[in-house]
């Protein structure tokens, strides 16, 4: 056999992909799983979205190679979106470029700013892809810890005693999953003003503003934020649009620039029709992000009902696609998880996939029925 590349060896195959086959394989024994721990929207997006893309499809231009940075009207509607519902200024020319998907953007700023070597800021607990990715370049993960007696903000005090010499990034994300802990009124400016410090390229990855959320932030907001800062964004979770694979990142023309260099030699540009809905996505109004949050707070209700039937406390000022519970302080995550999932056949996320720090607790997504969370209240009572 060929030998895998030694970067494959650093990384696991991603949690869920390993434990939706131990899934599927109960489902297909005839085991009725619920699954709670899976954050794909299931509700549709605008339907002046899927008309959008429907009606394109007999464009002239409909299926040739699209341009590398987007069409310059999806530009300019990122750019209008972000000033809209952010106060943020961009240029849809030169300080924006969509992308397949925020997590894409996670790949693409990596390989742009970091050499073998290199050191990179991650946040325990947090989304797994920052430390697969900063392995998979050769960088090294250097863990900041986050706890729920800060509210899950940084400690700066924390991280200005660490060696900060090899670092040249440092990963963020507020609202803050998996936790959905809302940004304090001063932690972005705190974070430009480190980045300024110590000459740290801060990116903020802001999908879940929208979701139970009545103040979106950006850290862009921030006065000289561009400086040291990008944000990524997408439009999965604030438009149900998941599939598609529609994100973006934002920030300065010289970072803009540079990641278009690695970007150009990893796609040929995105679907013409995607585009043309995610342009009409960027234009609904707030009474879109009403009626959908409407849904997620009903359901939300109902899973604190059912994270209280397993002995479990929460913060009802989170917000997000999530509900981040705390276990009973003699239960372990993953052994929890398993055996509510073969007692009950509920499917709720272990909170140590996403970091040291999140042992002890668990999370629940919202992206199931009101009729489905009240069947796993029902198997838990």
């Amino acid at each position: 056999m060929i030998e895998v590349a030694k970067r494959l060896h650093t990384v696991e195959e991603y949690y869920f992909s390993k434990k939706l086959r131990e899934v599927g394989l109960l489902i297909a024994n005839g085991k009725p799983i619920i699954n709670l721990a899976i954050g794909s929207p299931d509700l549709q997006p605008p339907q002046k979205v899927t008309d959008a893309i429907t009606n394109s499809l007999n464009d002239a231009v409909a299926h040739k190679y699209q341009s590398y940075q987007g069409l310059p009207e999806l530009r300019e509607a990122i750019a209008g979106f972000y000033k809209e519902h952010f106060s943020v200024n961009i240029s849809p020319n030169t300080e924006v470029l969509p992308l397949m998907g925020s997590k894409e953007g996670i790949m693409h700023i990596s390989m742009t700013y970091l050499n073998e070597g290199d050191e990179v800021l991650i946040p325990n607990p947090g989304y797994p892809t920052y430390q697969s990715v900063t392995k998979l370049v050769g960088a090294k993960g250097v863990l900041y810890e986050l706890d729920e007696a800060n509210n899950w903000m940084p400690d700066f005090d924390a991280l200005e005693k660490l060696d900060l010499s090899k670092v040249k990034l440092m990963w963020v994300t507020y609202p803050h999953m998996p936790t959905g802990a809302k940004p304090t009124e001063t932690v972005f400016e705190e974070l430009v003003a480190f980045g300024k410090r110590h000459n740290i390229l801060i990116v903020n990855d802001n999908p879940y503003s929208f979701i139970l959320n009545e103040s979106p932030k950006s850290i862009l907001s921030v006065e000289g934020a561009k400086d040291v800062c990008l944000e990524l964004n997408s439009l999965s979770k604030t438009f149900n649009m998941a599939g598609w694979r529609v994100g973006m990142v934002i920030g300065d023309s010289v970072h803009i620039k540079n990641i278009l260099k690695v970007k150009t030699n990893m796609d040929s540009g995105m679907f013409y029709g995607i585009q043309k809905g995610a342009i009409e996505a960027l234009k609904c109004s707030k009474m879109w992000f009403s009626t959908l949050n409407s849904v997620y707070k009903k359901r939300r209700d109902l899973v604190w009902e059912l994270a209280e039937a397993l002995n479990c406390t929460y913060d009802k000022n989170a917000s997000g696609l999530f509900v981040w519970a705390k276990l009973p302080a003699y239960l372990k995550s993953e052994e929890f998880i398993d055996l509510v999932l073969k007692e009950n056949h509920i499917f709720i996320t272990p909170g140590t996939i996403f970091g040291s720090q999140g042992e002890g607790y668990i999370r629940f997504s919202l992206c199931a029925s009101t009729e489905i969370i009240e069947e796993a209240i029902a198997r838990v009572k």
